[in-house]
């Protein structure tokens, strides 16, 4: 049991560091967090890390067809705080976070298929390898939330600490930004245009899931 079939009272589940790591990764806006002594000069990393990256190199990271999205957003992130923009507006990831009595049920779809899915308990499911299906799926998701972004615009502040219990965000990892809308679990659940997002993401978790079963 998880995200978005269940809200029923029970012991909330303690958090720990490694949960909470994987958590912020989601996000890519701490670039810190990434850091590993054994990536050297690696690609893209020595960009990435650069004091002052070129904005042609960061721009060349986001178009990159064989980059992990999440660097994708971290250079794009850099590109944002320099003052570039990227045109046209691509979304890199949506994230769905539901506070339950138990804890915190988080779902994040990338757009190059892979996804993270860290249950209440903290468990954590990691999925990268693609099948038709999970693309379909994320396709879906991908699509009803392009129709959010356009119509909403981005986060100019911090980000928000995470939904208080009885409450559900859905973030959206843009190249202008972080976007998200976030109201009471069956407020927002029945909001007719977030609504369609989030049967998206709810017909991916119960599929990413069942493989993992």
């Amino acid at each position: 049991m998880g995200i978005f079939d269940r809200f029923k009272k029970n012991t909330p589940a303690p958090e720990n560091d490694s949960t909470n790591l994987i958590y912020e990764l989601l996000f890519c806006d701490n670039i810190e967090l990434y850091r590993n002594p054994t990536q050297g000069n690696d690609y893209p990393w020595m960009i990435l890390f650069a004091e002052n990256p070129a904005t042609e190199d960061l721009i060349r990271i986001v178009n990159d067809e064989n980059a992990e999205t999440r660097v994708k957003v971290l250079a794009a992130n850099i590109l944002h705080a320099k003052g570039q923009t990227l045109e046209p507006k691509k979304l890199f990831a949506v994230i769905v976070e539901v506070g339950l009595d138990e804890g915190l049920d988080v779902l994040a779809s990338f757009a190059d298929g892979t996804a993270r899915y860290i249950n209440y308990t903290g468990r954590i499911l990691v999925w990268e390898t693609t099948d038709e299906t999970s693309n379909a799926l994320t396709s879906d998701l991908f699509r009803e939330s392009t129709h959010i972004v356009n119509k909403i615009g981005p986060w100019n502040q911090p980000r928000k600490p995470r939904p208080p219990k009885g409450n559900t965000r859905i973030s959206f990892l843009v190249s202008d930004g972080l976007y998200f809308g976030e109201g009471p679990i069956q407020v927002l659940f029945n909001d007719p245009m977030a609504q369609p997002a989030f049967t998206a993401a709810t017909s991916l978790m119960q599929y990413l899931t069942s493989k993992a079963v």
